[in-house]
């Protein structure tokens, strides 16, 4: 069971209502932010999913939780293939993005829709490659989210997730914790105009299943082949599978 954390404590709304209007509010400041709070290496983090998932020379690529768009970016950039979707719930989010790709001249490439991950809109069976860079934690329902994600994948496919994960070993681990509970939410506090989202970022990072927690998780739901790859002393994790 994962642990319920939502951005709004005091919200009557569900998690996913939440996390829509989390994002809307801080996506014209998010990437910004993003680069400082993790130091820039997360942009590495991606180009190791890219190098994944290029290994499987993809023809049809979903980008899910896509938000402004920097790793179906990538994938377009990066791989030969010919369509990538990027989906994610925030329509702010995605304005940021539409803007980044019609700069790189990717508008023929790459599509980004409005959509909810645990009710994919698209047919079985349909995409060869599949990744979520910092969004599966963002489920309101952890397993219908992957379920889904498993009905769209081709047979033979890859799906890649890169997540926060918590360090196990000493000092990291403690400097990990520091980090998180207090330096994270004071940047988000001092910079950003919606003080609940970066403590939100934080808290869900420290309680979501990692490892081979989410591994055991992703073999229920039916993926093969799982692997789970630390980054960073364990700061963030890349893991692989297949349908």
């Amino acid at each position: 069971m994962v642990s319920k954390v939502t951005p709004y404590k005091d919200s009557e709304l569900g998690k996913k209502e939440q996390v829509t209007k989390m994002f809307d509010n801080i996506s014209k400041e998010y990437d910004g932010l993003n680069r400082v709070i993790s130091f820039g290496i997360d942009v590495s983090w991606r180009k190791k999913v890219v190098a994944l998932v290029d290994k499987t020379q993809p023809n049809s690529i979903l980008d899910i939780a896509t938000g402004t768009g920097d790793l179906a970016i990538q994938l377009a950039s990066s791989t030969q293939a010919k369509d990538i979707v990027g989906l994610d719930i925030s329509e702010g989010m995605l304005e940021v993005g539409r803007k980044k790709v019609t700069q790189k001249q990717l508008d023929n490439k790459i599509k980004l829709v409005l959509g909810d991950s645990e009710n994919l809109p698209f047919e079985d069976d349909t995409f060869d490659a599949i990744t979520v860079a910092f969004g599966v934690r963002n489920f309101e329902n952890l397993e219908k989210g992957l379920a889904e994600i498993y009905r769209v994948l081709k047979p033979g496919g890859i799906f890649v997730i890169l997540e926060t994960s918590v360090p196990t070993k000493t000092p990291f681990k403690q400097g990990y914790k520091l980090y998180t509970n207090n330096i994270m939410p004071l940047i988000g506090k001092v910079f950003s105009k919606d003080r609940s989202a970066y403590r939100y970022l934080s808290d869900s990072a420290s309680v979501f299943p990692y490892g081979e927690v989410l591994n055991n998780i992703l073999r229920k739901i039916g993926f093969i082949d799982v692997n789970d790859l630390p980054q960073t002393m364990g700061v963030a994790t890349i893991y692989t599978s297949s349908k």
